[in-house]
Protein backbone atom coordinates (compact mmCIF):
# COMPACT_ATOMS: atom_id res chain seq x y z
CA UNK A 1 0.00 0.00 0.00
CA UNK A 2 1.61 3.47 -0.73
CA UNK A 3 0.20 4.77 2.06
CA UNK A 4 2.41 2.45 4.29
CA UNK A 5 5.21 3.64 2.89
CA UNK A 6 5.14 7.38 4.02
CA UNK A 7 3.76 6.36 7.26
CA UNK A 8 7.07 4.70 7.79
CA UNK A 9 8.62 7.76 6.76
CA UNK A 10 6.55 10.04 9.19
CA UNK A 11 5.52 7.86 12.22
CA UNK A 12 8.05 7.66 15.39
CA UNK A 13 8.24 4.00 16.26
CA UNK A 14 8.21 3.39 20.39
CA UNK A 15 8.75 0.00 21.45
CA UNK A 16 6.83 -1.42 24.97
CA UNK A 17 9.10 -3.62 27.11
CA UNK A 18 6.76 -6.35 29.05
CA UNK A 19 8.41 -7.80 32.03
CA UNK A 20 7.33 -10.38 34.20
CA UNK A 21 7.70 -10.98 37.87
CA UNK A 22 9.05 -13.80 40.05
CA UNK A 23 8.06 -14.14 43.01
CA UNK A 24 9.70 -17.11 45.61
CA UNK A 25 7.89 -19.93 46.38
CA UNK A 26 7.72 -22.50 49.18
CA UNK A 27 5.99 -25.32 47.97
CA UNK A 28 5.76 -27.13 44.59
CA UNK A 29 5.52 -24.75 41.73
CA UNK A 30 2.16 -25.24 40.24
CA UNK A 31 1.52 -25.81 36.80
CA UNK A 32 2.22 -22.70 34.59
CA UNK A 33 -1.11 -21.58 33.38
CA UNK A 34 -1.18 -19.60 29.86
CA UNK A 35 -2.21 -16.18 29.16
CA UNK A 36 -5.18 -16.33 26.79
CA UNK A 37 -3.99 -15.17 23.28
CA UNK A 38 -6.24 -11.25 22.87
CA UNK A 39 -8.28 -11.80 19.74
CA UNK A 40 -7.94 -9.32 17.14
CA UNK A 41 -10.96 -7.26 16.80
CA UNK A 42 -13.42 -7.68 13.45
CA UNK A 43 -13.03 -5.22 11.42
CA UNK A 44 -16.32 -2.35 11.74
CA UNK A 45 -16.62 -1.78 8.14
CA UNK A 46 -20.15 0.03 6.94
CA UNK A 47 -21.48 -1.32 3.67
CA UNK A 48 -22.50 2.35 2.56
CA UNK A 49 -18.67 3.42 3.11
CA UNK A 50 -16.99 0.75 1.24
CA UNK A 51 -19.35 1.29 -1.18
CA UNK A 52 -18.16 4.70 -1.52
CA UNK A 53 -15.02 4.02 -1.23
CA UNK A 54 -15.36 1.35 -4.33
CA UNK A 55 -17.50 3.33 -6.55
CA UNK A 56 -14.70 6.56 -6.34
CA UNK A 57 -12.30 3.91 -7.62
CA UNK A 58 -14.47 2.90 -10.16
CA UNK A 59 -14.34 6.35 -11.55
CA UNK A 60 -10.94 6.86 -11.17
CA UNK A 61 -10.00 3.63 -12.73
CA UNK A 62 -12.27 3.88 -15.61
CA UNK A 63 -10.40 6.55 -17.14
CA UNK A 64 -7.38 6.01 -18.91
CA UNK A 65 -6.12 9.53 -18.37
CA UNK A 66 -6.62 11.84 -16.34
CA UNK A 67 -5.89 15.75 -15.02
CA UNK A 68 -6.40 17.34 -11.80
CA UNK A 69 -5.00 20.12 -9.19
CA UNK A 70 -3.96 19.12 -6.30
CA UNK A 71 -3.41 21.84 -3.37
CA UNK A 72 -2.37 20.32 -0.27
CA UNK A 73 -2.21 21.74 3.11
CA UNK A 74 0.79 20.07 5.66
CA UNK A 75 1.89 21.42 9.38
CA UNK A 76 5.14 21.36 10.67
CA UNK A 77 5.70 21.60 14.13
CA UNK A 78 6.45 25.64 15.21
CA UNK A 79 8.97 26.67 18.48
CA UNK A 80 5.64 28.23 19.74
CA UNK A 81 3.76 25.12 20.25
CA UNK A 82 0.99 25.57 17.33
CA UNK A 83 1.68 23.80 14.47
CA UNK A 84 2.40 25.90 10.93
CA UNK A 85 0.64 25.65 7.89
CA UNK A 86 2.23 24.98 4.65
CA UNK A 87 0.90 24.59 1.07
CA UNK A 88 1.56 23.33 -2.39
CA UNK A 89 -0.21 23.31 -5.23
CA UNK A 90 0.29 20.37 -8.00
CA UNK A 91 -0.97 20.22 -11.65
CA UNK A 92 -1.35 16.44 -11.83
CA UNK A 93 -1.36 14.64 -15.58
CA UNK A 94 -2.02 10.86 -15.89
CA UNK A 95 -2.39 8.11 -18.37
CA UNK A 96 -2.57 4.85 -17.57
CA UNK A 97 -0.17 2.10 -17.07
CA UNK A 98 2.98 3.97 -17.17
CA UNK A 99 2.86 7.91 -17.64
CA UNK A 100 2.63 10.83 -14.73
CA UNK A 101 3.41 14.46 -14.70
CA UNK A 102 3.33 16.30 -11.55
CA UNK A 103 3.95 20.02 -11.38
CA UNK A 104 4.34 21.76 -8.30
CA UNK A 105 4.35 25.51 -7.19
CA UNK A 106 3.74 26.51 -3.49
CA UNK A 107 5.20 27.51 0.23
CA UNK A 108 8.75 26.13 -1.18
CA UNK A 109 10.94 25.33 -4.29
CA UNK A 110 9.05 24.81 -7.47
CA UNK A 111 9.43 21.07 -8.73
CA UNK A 112 8.76 19.27 -11.82
CA UNK A 113 7.92 15.50 -11.79
CA UNK A 114 7.53 13.07 -14.81
CA UNK A 115 7.04 9.75 -15.91
CA UNK A 116 7.55 8.12 -19.29
CA UNK A 117 7.22 4.65 -18.61
CA UNK A 118 11.07 3.75 -18.84
CA UNK A 119 12.62 7.24 -16.51
CA UNK A 120 11.89 9.02 -14.06
CA UNK A 121 12.91 12.82 -14.19
CA UNK A 122 12.85 15.32 -11.22
CA UNK A 123 13.36 18.80 -12.11
CA UNK A 124 14.00 21.90 -9.32
CA UNK A 125 13.70 24.82 -12.41
CA UNK A 126 15.04 27.53 -9.71
CA UNK A 127 17.98 25.75 -8.90
CA UNK A 128 18.73 24.31 -12.88
CA UNK A 129 18.94 20.62 -11.28
CA UNK A 130 17.43 17.05 -12.66
CA UNK A 131 17.73 13.59 -11.75
CA UNK A 132 17.04 10.82 -13.58
CA UNK A 133 16.74 7.22 -12.99
CA UNK A 134 15.56 3.99 -14.71
CA UNK A 135 12.03 3.34 -13.91
CA UNK A 136 9.19 0.20 -13.75
CA UNK A 137 6.79 -0.01 -15.83
CA UNK A 138 3.47 0.92 -13.74
CA UNK A 139 2.82 3.87 -11.94
CA UNK A 140 2.37 1.78 -8.72
CA UNK A 141 5.64 0.42 -9.25
CA UNK A 142 7.25 3.74 -9.87
CA UNK A 143 5.66 5.28 -6.89
CA UNK A 144 7.38 2.85 -4.77
CA UNK A 145 10.88 3.27 -6.71
CA UNK A 146 11.00 7.10 -6.08
CA UNK A 147 10.15 6.66 -2.64
CA UNK A 148 12.32 3.71 -1.87
CA UNK A 149 14.99 5.78 -3.65
CA UNK A 150 14.64 9.45 -3.18
CA UNK A 151 11.72 9.94 -0.42
CA UNK A 152 9.33 11.42 -3.28
CA UNK A 153 5.81 10.99 -1.88
CA UNK A 154 2.66 12.88 -3.61
CA UNK A 155 -0.42 13.04 -1.12
CA UNK A 156 -2.76 11.88 -3.58
CA UNK A 157 -0.79 8.86 -4.41
CA UNK A 158 -3.65 6.42 -3.17
CA UNK A 159 -5.84 7.49 -5.90
CA UNK A 160 -3.64 7.10 -8.56
CA UNK A 161 -2.47 3.61 -8.43
CA UNK A 162 -4.16 0.61 -10.33
CA UNK A 163 -6.55 0.07 -7.15
CA UNK A 164 -7.00 3.17 -5.01
CA UNK A 165 -10.08 0.98 -3.13
CA UNK A 166 -7.15 -1.83 -2.27
CA UNK A 167 -4.56 0.95 -1.11
CA UNK A 168 -7.21 2.54 0.71
CA UNK A 169 -8.85 -0.26 2.07
CA UNK A 170 -6.06 -2.30 3.17
CA UNK A 171 -5.33 -2.88 6.46
CA UNK A 172 -8.78 -0.75 7.69
CA UNK A 173 -10.09 -2.06 11.15
CA UNK A 174 -13.24 0.96 10.49
CA UNK A 175 -14.91 2.60 8.31
CA UNK A 176 -17.90 4.68 8.40
CA UNK A 177 -20.58 7.23 6.70
CA UNK A 178 -20.57 10.82 8.36
CA UNK A 179 -23.07 12.49 6.38
CA UNK A 180 -23.31 14.88 2.94
CA UNK A 181 -21.47 17.69 2.74
CA UNK A 182 -22.37 21.04 0.03
CA UNK A 183 -18.80 23.20 0.77
CA UNK A 184 -16.21 21.10 -0.69
CA UNK A 185 -15.35 21.56 -4.28
CA UNK A 186 -18.37 23.41 -5.07
CA UNK A 187 -20.86 20.74 -5.54
CA UNK A 188 -22.64 17.89 -3.34
CA UNK A 189 -20.31 15.40 -1.15
CA UNK A 190 -20.48 12.39 0.19
CA UNK A 191 -18.08 12.40 3.60
CA UNK A 192 -16.36 9.08 4.86
CA UNK A 193 -14.25 8.01 7.64
CA UNK A 194 -11.79 4.72 7.43
CA UNK A 195 -9.13 4.34 10.18
CA UNK A 196 -6.50 1.53 10.59
CA UNK A 197 -3.61 0.99 12.89
CA UNK A 198 -1.40 3.36 11.32
CA UNK A 199 -4.11 6.08 9.68
CA UNK A 200 -6.98 8.08 10.30
CA UNK A 201 -8.44 10.01 6.78
CA UNK A 202 -11.87 11.41 6.44
CA UNK A 203 -12.07 11.48 2.45
CA UNK A 204 -15.21 14.06 0.54
CA UNK A 205 -16.52 12.21 -2.34
CA UNK A 206 -18.55 13.66 -4.99
CA UNK A 207 -22.22 12.78 -4.42
CA UNK A 208 -22.41 12.62 -8.53
CA UNK A 209 -19.60 11.67 -10.02
CA UNK A 210 -17.82 10.04 -7.36
CA UNK A 211 -14.55 11.61 -7.59
CA UNK A 212 -12.34 12.61 -4.22
CA UNK A 213 -12.93 16.13 -3.50
CA UNK A 214 -11.01 16.15 -0.67
CA UNK A 215 -8.85 13.96 1.89
CA UNK A 216 -7.42 14.72 5.60
CA UNK A 217 -5.31 12.27 7.59
CA UNK A 218 -3.47 11.98 10.76
CA UNK A 219 -1.18 9.47 11.66
CA UNK A 220 -1.43 7.36 14.63
CA UNK A 221 2.21 7.13 15.34
CA UNK A 222 2.70 11.18 15.62
CA UNK A 223 3.02 12.31 19.16
CA UNK A 224 2.23 15.86 17.70
CA UNK A 225 -0.68 14.77 15.60
CA UNK A 226 -0.08 16.78 12.65
CA UNK A 227 -2.72 16.91 10.02
CA UNK A 228 -2.01 16.44 6.26
CA UNK A 229 -4.73 17.71 3.73
CA UNK A 230 -5.25 17.60 -0.26
CA UNK A 231 -8.00 19.22 -1.97
CA UNK A 232 -8.30 18.04 -5.73
CA UNK A 233 -10.18 20.18 -7.69
CA UNK A 234 -10.38 20.58 -11.78
CA UNK A 235 -11.21 16.95 -12.75
CA UNK A 236 -10.59 16.13 -16.22
CA UNK A 237 -11.47 12.39 -17.46
CA UNK A 238 -10.04 11.13 -20.58
CA UNK A 239 -8.61 14.45 -21.67
CA UNK A 240 -6.62 14.57 -24.94
CA UNK A 241 -2.64 14.66 -24.22
CA UNK A 242 -0.06 15.25 -26.13
CA UNK A 243 2.77 12.94 -27.14
CA UNK A 244 5.65 15.48 -25.48
CA UNK A 245 3.05 15.84 -22.62
CA UNK A 246 5.37 13.52 -20.25
CA UNK A 247 8.91 14.81 -20.98
CA UNK A 248 11.09 17.43 -19.33
CA UNK A 249 11.74 19.43 -21.83
CA UNK A 250 12.47 22.41 -19.19
CA UNK A 251 15.22 20.13 -17.87
CA UNK A 252 17.38 19.60 -20.98
CA UNK A 253 20.27 22.01 -20.15
CA UNK A 254 20.10 21.40 -16.22
CA UNK A 255 22.54 20.41 -14.07
CA UNK A 256 22.26 16.35 -13.23
CA UNK A 257 22.78 15.15 -9.42
CA UNK A 258 22.04 12.33 -8.22
CA UNK A 259 18.63 10.57 -7.97
CA UNK A 260 18.64 9.72 -4.44
CA UNK A 261 17.17 11.58 -1.11
CA UNK A 262 18.41 14.62 0.58
CA UNK A 263 21.14 14.82 2.61
CA UNK A 264 20.56 16.33 5.99
CA UNK A 265 22.65 19.36 6.76
CA UNK A 266 25.15 18.91 9.84
CA UNK A 267 24.97 22.41 11.93
CA UNK A 268 28.49 24.45 11.12
CA UNK A 269 30.94 24.10 13.99
CA UNK A 270 32.38 26.55 15.74
CA UNK A 271 36.45 26.95 15.17
CA UNK A 272 38.41 26.14 18.85
CA UNK A 273 38.96 30.02 18.58
CA UNK A 274 35.26 30.84 18.34
CA UNK A 275 34.41 28.19 20.85
CA UNK A 276 37.23 29.96 23.33
CA UNK A 277 35.46 33.06 23.13
CA UNK A 278 32.19 31.93 23.82
CA UNK A 279 32.90 30.81 26.95
CA UNK A 280 35.36 34.07 28.26
CA UNK A 281 33.07 36.15 30.45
Amino acid sequence: MVRSRLTAALILAAATLLGTGVAAQTTAPAKPVRAAKAQPKAPQLEARAMDLLRAMSTSLTSAKSLAFTAVTTYESPSSVGPALAYGTTSEVLLQRPDRLRVVTLGDGPASEFYYDGKTITAFAPAENLVAVAPAPSTIDAMLKQAFDNAAIYFPFADIVGADPFQALTEGLGKAFYIGQSKVVGGTTTDMVAIASDQVFIQIWIGADDKLPRKMRAVFRGDPLQLRHQVELSNWKLDPVIAAEAFAAMNAANAKKIAFAAPKPVAPARKSGKAAGAAKAP
